[in-house]
């Protein structure tokens, strides 16, 4: 077993990596005896929910769609009405069985039930693994705009079971690692080097590697009032490419991958085009570049005409510059003007 400690004083939390761990869930964290109201998806194997569920004196599992249209209004609503329906209370807890979409969701519903109870996520996906299982942020999105709804909610403990990645397809497995070619493309050219390097990189590694990364990060910068916006790197652009794509062309990883394309140049963007493409992720955008670019005036780092904006000018190396929108539609045309 090996542990992380995300530390926030009296918030503090533990991520915890072990195979095989999900019936122990409960045991790992001394919760057996909280009531839990587990939420998962139905892309998600059932057997994860009822595993983690078996560890808990009382437990009920609910399961929403899989995909981005279960971040609504609607479907929180449906969950808070069935957590009130099955009596919840302040002292019980919620659990996320699934990938980021689960854990943004119950996040969410965590921070707002009773005005706030305790949260625990169990990531199943290499996404949520390396980057939106901790840090605290939760959100549903609406009116077309991801994650416009949301709440800073720490976690009271992560459970990172690698045994759930087998059942993950190979496209699954890439759309993570984006996330973490992201961290390290800003963060650590040591990682950077390990993704590069001749065949598959251990994955174990890579998740822990990228979990100091933004553990580091948010212990410093909870709210995103400064260094933590270095994690939006290859966002900005790539929601907007999220926005105007569909989620059966492109995952979110892809489009994150576009976007560090957009926003890259020289050296360090060759180094990157050679990475992605390792991973088969992709590194050309094959829409309309203007019209996706003008879907950032809904991005929440943007105030007024301004937007604050990650570029990297070498590898490991990360910088937020404040630039105008248009500035940047047209540092993003630039770069993703020609093919690759």
């Amino acid at each position: 077993m090996k542990k992380l400690t995300v530390a926030f004083g009296e918030r503090s939390y533990d991520i915890i990596i072990e195979n095989s761990s999900l019936r122990t869930m409960a045991d790992l964290f001394s919760i057996k005896q909280k009531r839990a109201f587990i939420i998962t998806d139905d892309g998600v194997p059932f057997e994860y929910a009822e595993s983690v569920a078996s560890g808990f004196e009382d437990s009920y599992v609910y399961t929403v769609k899989q995909g981005e249209g279960a971040k609504s209004l609607g479907v929180y609503g449906e969950i808070m009405a069935k957590m009130i329906e099955v009596g919840m209370t302040r002292s019980d807890i919620c659990v996320a069985v699934g990938g980021g979409v689960v854990g943004d969701l119950t996040g969410f519903v965590s921070a707002t039930y009773m005005r706030g109870i305790d949260f625990y996520n169990v990531p199943t996906t290499l996404l949520s693994m390396v980057d939106s299982s901790i840090g605290g942020k939760t959100a549903i999105n609406h009116s077309g705009v991801k994650n416009i709804i949301g709440a800073f909610h720490q976690p009271k403990g992560v459970l990172i079971d690698t045994d759930t990645l087998a059942s993950l397809p190979k496209r699954l497995i890439a759309n993570g690692l984006s996330e973490s070619i992201k961290m390290a493309t800003t963060s650590s050219e040591e990682l950077f080097s390990i993704l590069e390097s001749d065949g598959d990189a251990d994955i174990e590694k890579v998740i822990i590697e990228s979990l100091k990364i933004k553990k580091d990060v948010v212990e410093n910068d909870e709210r995103e009032g400064g260094i933590r916006k270095i994690l939006n790197f290859g966002h900005t652009f790539g929601h907007a490419v999220e926005a105007a794509t569909s989620m059966d062309e492109l995952y979110h990883g892809e489009c994150v991958a576009i976007g560090m394309m957009a926003v890259t140049s020289g050296d360090v963007k060759e180094r990157l085009r050679r990475v992605l493409k390792k991973y088969n992720l992709p590194t050309e955008y094959t829409g309309d570049v203007s019209s996706a670019a003008k879907l950032m005036t809904s991005d929440k780092k943007r105030s007024g005409d301004m937007i604050d904006a990650v570029f990297a000018p070498r590898i490991g190396k990360g910088e937020i510059r404040k630039v105008k929108v248009s500035d940047l539609e047209e540092i993003i045309k630039k770069n993703l003007g020609g093919k690759e």
